[in-house]
């Protein structure tokens, strides 16, 4: 591994955003490490085949053992991680509270904040060592506005901004930036489980819920991935050097 060449660790990087991201990673001349439970492997044989440098690397964020692990593949093959993009989230479950089971409830967490929290953990004491590096936090506008049906999924968002806060101030006199990335709703298989599940709560038809999420983007539109992408790369680079514990809007005015 050329000494130049910087190193990121994206969660969830085997599908969806997180392939997205770490393709565009890849391509800005980063050796990338895939993690994830599925889908790692041909995202990491994609990178390779279009000429970048990639390591996957098994990962179940609700193992700590297993954050170690994979930070530990990571460093020894690839060197030491310029840059973690926590990306890997589940929906949760959509329904009023008093349908909302303890187990749906603690598995959302578990993933998309407790898992966030054991990857700043593995990474960050690491970023400390050298002085330098930049955590970013795939969030949600649903951790800055009320989100009715979606309390587990927009309790977790809400944390992790309130984490990405706190770790910017605690982190900033190592040289290590903290922020997050607050998408709209984005197009793709994610967003459309979203539409379909709340539909059927509500007892209404998918387009018309689809319809509804665009009318409440103030430019009429869901967010592409690749808009969340570009966002993540500028804050992963030295441009954005003085920008640290920010929660940033990335929706189409989604929710104004």
């Amino acid at each position: 591994m050329p000494e130049d060449r910087r190193v990121v660790l994206i969660t969830g990087a085997g599908s969806g955003l997180g392939r997205d991201l770490a393709l565009a990673f890849a391509a800005e001349g980063y050796g990338v490490a895939v993690t994830g439970i599925e889908g790692t492997g041909e995202t990491a044989a994609e990178i390779r085949r279009r000429g970048g440098v990639a390591v996957p690397a098994a990962l179940d964020l609700r193992e700590a053992a297993a954050v170690e692990r994979a930070v530990e593949q990571a460093t020894s093959e690839l060197g030491d991680i310029d840059v973690l993009v926590n990306n890997a989230a589940v929906e949760g479950p959509t329904a009023g509270i008093a349908d909302v089971s303890p187990a749906d409830w603690a598995e959302t967490l578990a993933v998309n904040l407790t898992g966030a929290f054991l990857c700043d953990r593995a990474v960050a004491r690491r970023m400390m060592e050298r002085r330098a590096g930049s955590i970013i936090h795939i969030a949600s506008v649903a951790g800055l506005q009320a989100y009715p049906l979606r309390s587990p999924y927009a309790v977790s968002k809400w944390g992790l901004i309130g984490l990405t806060e706190t770790l910017a101030a605690e982190l900033g006199r190592f040289n290590v930036r903290v922020n997050a990335v607050c998408p709209g709703p984005v197009e793709g298989d994610r967003m459309r489980r979203v539409i379909a599940h709340r539909a059927g709560a509500e007892g209404r038809q998918v387009a018309e819920v689809e319809d509804e999420y665009r009318r409440r983007s103030v430019l009429g539109r869901m967010v592409a991935p690749e808009d969340v992408v570009r966002l993540v790369l500028f804050l992963a680079s030295d441009e954005a050097r003085s920008i640290t514990g920010q929660a940033i809007r990335v929706c189409a005015g989604y929710g104004l």
